[in-house]
């Protein structure tokens, strides 16, 4: 009987301590991440506002979590996080960060469509704590170390018993003066106009001769000034950047125009190029993370010429000679996509000008339907009511449709959205039909 009683004992405790776990783990979620730091809660709080508290997430794989919505549908991340320092009785400090994520959120019906709160999965929250460790640790105070060649001022001597400071004071000798030589900052190089400002003094200096001539060397200070001056001019940019034009550029999985987005870039976005063809350019992200960019939509670096492919003695005629619009006419969408299934839209179709002439490719269909929207657009904005898009149709042997919502092309009229981010709201049917074989690309 007493060692049932004892078992009981033992397991009420176990149960206790588990319930204090799971409690102190849901408290950690609800309030934050903490971390203690031996620095005086003035201190964090200054390093604080030196440290960015939010901005623009890249990606929110790996960042957030989300139980009922895939993340795919997510985009233009943003984190915001939230700081409180409180002081220890030691005199240390402790500080608790905890980080909210927001998301544009894109449902299949437009209407539900908005930014939704995502539960953030810890990451932000360490990294934000070890950021706050280094700016710590960088703000630090350095020990005062004597420079080399700097001479220190010699002790005094101890005074002893027997010495008789009313008839024979003791004397001290006098320090020495130390004249520490003049220390070039890590990081702020000077300017030339600064350096011939110390070139300057140094020659205007006091002489021990009226006839004493100028010395040409300008000392030490000047050989360091003259070295990163040319640390400075033997830099140079990077030469494999490339440049994004317009905020709202897609940087897509693959180099296809039905590919999955994985963010929009803003404009003036840098990225490493690492190959790119007529159409597309592969970038790298971050670390081991790629992607691809319409190339349309970047800025290239000077050494890649405009127009990559071979010149041809024959002039080559442009999309509007290539093709013509043969009927227009208003029905029902002709097809199963979401956004204009079962709604009355605009229908264009589309002819070659020369039956029997070569294929034009996907580049000359793009920029022909381009012309298009771009035309029809008044039209469509006074029906919007009565239509809800417009769909071109390729009347040929290859054939193809492209179809556009009236709000993707209300926002790309606004400039709101790029050429390239046009074309990944589109629909295409078939989607191989627009895009062209060196679109593949290396992976």
């Amino acid at each position: 009987m007493r060692q049932r009683s004892v078992f009981r004992r033992k397991l009420l405790r176990i149960l206790v301590g588990i319930a204090i776990v799971g409690a102190a783990g849901a408290w950690a979620q609800a309030n934050g991440y903490e971390r203690a730091f031996p620095q005086s809660k003035a201190t964090i709080e200054k390093a604080l506002k030196e440290m960015q508290s939010g901005g623009r997430l890249p990606v929110l794989d790996g960042f957030a979590t989300s139980t009922d919505r895939p993340l795919d549908r997510y985009q233009r991340g943003y984190y915001q996080a939230k700081f409180q320092v409180s002081a220890a009785p030691s005199g240390a400090s402790v500080v608790r960060v905890s980080v909210q994520v927001t998301a544009w959120y894109t449902d299949p019906v437009a209407s539900k469509s908005g930014y939704q709160l995502l539960p953030s999965n810890g990451r932000l929250e360490t990294d934000l704590l070890d950021q706050l460790a280094d700016q710590l640790a960088a703000n630090a105070p350095q020990p005062n170390v004597p420079q080399p060649g700097t001479l220190q001022p010699s002790p005094a001597p101890p005074v002893t018993a027997s010495a008789k400071p009313a008839a024979e004071p003791a004397t001290t000798p006098e320090p020495t003066v130390s004249a520490p030589v003049p220390r070039l900052p890590d990081v702020k190089p000077y300017s030339s106009s600064l350096a011939q400002g110390l070139a300057g003094q140094e020659k205007i200096g006091p002489t021990s001769g009226a006839n004493k001539p100028e010395e040409k060397d300008g000392g030490p200070l000047q050989t360091e000034v003259n070295s990163l001056e040319e640390i400075l001019k033997n830099q140079a940019r990077p030469k494999n950047l490339v440049a994004v034009k317009k905020s709202g550029t897609p940087v897509v999985a693959s180099a296809s125009l039905t590919a999955k987005t994985l963010f929009l870039a803003s404009a003036h976005d840098e990225f490493e190029m690492l190959d790119f063809n007529r159409d597309w350019v592969h970038v790298r992200i971050s670390g081991l993370s790629r992607g691809w960019i319409w190339r349309n939509s970047l800025e290239m670096p000077d050494s890649v010429p405009e127009n990559d492919e071979p010149p041809t003695a024959a002039a080559v005629p442009t999309a509007a000679e290539t093709f013509h619009v043969s009927r227009e006419e208003t029905a029902p969408f002709p097809g199963d996509w979401a956004p204009l299934r079962g709604m009355r839209v605009k229908i264009v179709s589309v002819e070659n000008n020369d039956e029997h002439a070569k294929d034009s490719g996907p580049a000359f269909r793009l920029e022909f339907v381009k012309s298009v929207l771009d035309k029809d657009y008044a039209e469509l904005a006074q029906k919007q009511q009565e239509l809800a898009g417009i769909v071109v149709i390729f009347d040929s042997t290859d054939g193809g449709m492209i179809a556009a919502t009236f709000a993707t092309l209300q926002q790309w009229k606004a400039g709101t959205l790029s050429d390239a981010a046009l074309w990944h709201q589109c629909f295409f049917d078939p989607p191989e039909i627009f895009s062209s074989p060196s679109s593949s690309g290396s992976e």
